[in-house]
């Protein structure tokens, strides 16, 4: 056989620096769309992207020459810088440091694509401390990795 196949989903979390609600309406579509664009110009499959004021979610088809930390470190990176440089933002923006990445079965891509969906509706019910703790569930957390 000469073709290889992959299927590999990531759901990617991360949230602003300190939680601040700094993803705003009027800056929540640029900043996704910005998002997108980053990604196709990198090779990588944004499947889908929401979040609230504070943290968004990502389903991302990646090849397998990929890394997980090189994908979060220029989707992050890349948007700071043009959030700042275009003064998007009357607030300070950054990221936080950190951020989830966890594997998704291609059978349960349409789930964990209505979970991201779903943001709005989730967190008017759930913080995203409580989120994030159900999440760090089934994580291994590394430290000190430079996100």
């Amino acid at each position: 056989m000469g073709q290889s196949y992959h299927a590999l989903w990531v759901h990617l979390v991360w949230g602003t620096k300190y939680r601040q609600p700094t993803i705003t309406k009027e800056l929540k579509f640029r900043l996704f769309s910005k998002l997108r664009e980053i990604a196709k110009e990198k090779g990588y499959h944004l499947d889908f992207i929401n979040g609230v004021e504070d943290h968004v979610h990502l389903l991302v088809a990646l090849h397998p020459s990929c890394s997980i930390a090189e994908v979060v470190k220029n989707l992050k990176g890349i948007s700071h810088i043009w959030v700042r440089d275009n003064q998007l933002s009357d607030q300070y923006f950054h990221w936080q440091d950190g951020y989830a990445a966890i594997s998704v079965s291609p059978g349960r891509v349409s789930i964990v694509r209505n979970y991201i969906r779903n943001q709005e509706r989730r967190h008017s019910r759930q913080s995203f401390k409580k989120e994030w703790a159900e999440l760090r569930k089934h994580a291994i957390e590394i430290r000190n990795d430079g996100f």
